[in-house]
């Protein structure tokens, strides 16, 4: 499989984040850069170029949109997914990572932990429902879903 070689999220139509969502998004365009698997199916259509990719995020008319570019700028494909899918599964991720973030401050390890296991499965469940929804439009591995899932709820939250 091929790769994201850069990541960009286009947030010029949101409000500023909080401090606790930009470290998020910081942590994970960092984490996807570092390992990553990305690819795009073939399609009898059209040819396919290979990547390394790379990718635009940004939120437009209430649909998630992946631009999606070679290394030397060619335009690779663009798609649209519904946020429909995401709404809950992004409320959720947000209201649990308010509790940790509360619980960091406040709570004994133990209740930490229980918290960032409740976390991680709501992370996992966004993962996902990702993953379903790229089927047939981009091939990714479980930790990359879950990595572009993190940036999904930064922009979701924003938008």
């Amino acid at each position: 499989m091929s790769r994201i070689s850069k990541i960009q999220i286009d947030d010029s139509n949101l409000p500023p984040p909080t401090t606790e969502i930009e470290q998020e998004r910081k942590v994970a365009m960092f984490d996807l850069l570092e390992e990553n698997s990305f690819d795009l199916p073939e399609r009898e259509d059209r040819a396919v170029p290979e990547g390394p990719f790379e990718v635009e995020l940004s939120i437009r008319e209430k649909r998630l949109v992946f631009d999606i570019a070679t290394e030397g700028g060619e335009k690779a494909t663009e798609f649209h997914l519904s946020l429909s899918p995401f709404r809950q599964v992004v409320k959720d991720y947000w209201a649990i990572c308010e509790s940790y973030y509360d619980a960091v401050k406040n709570m004994p390890p133990s209740q930490i932990e229980t918290i960032d296991m409740a976390r991680r499965g709501i992370h996992d469940e966004g993962a996902r429902i990702l993953g379903e929804r790229l089927k047939g439009k981009a091939e990714v591995d479980h930790d990359t879903a879950r990595r572009l899932f993190t940036l999904i709820c930064v922009l979701h939250f924003g938008g």
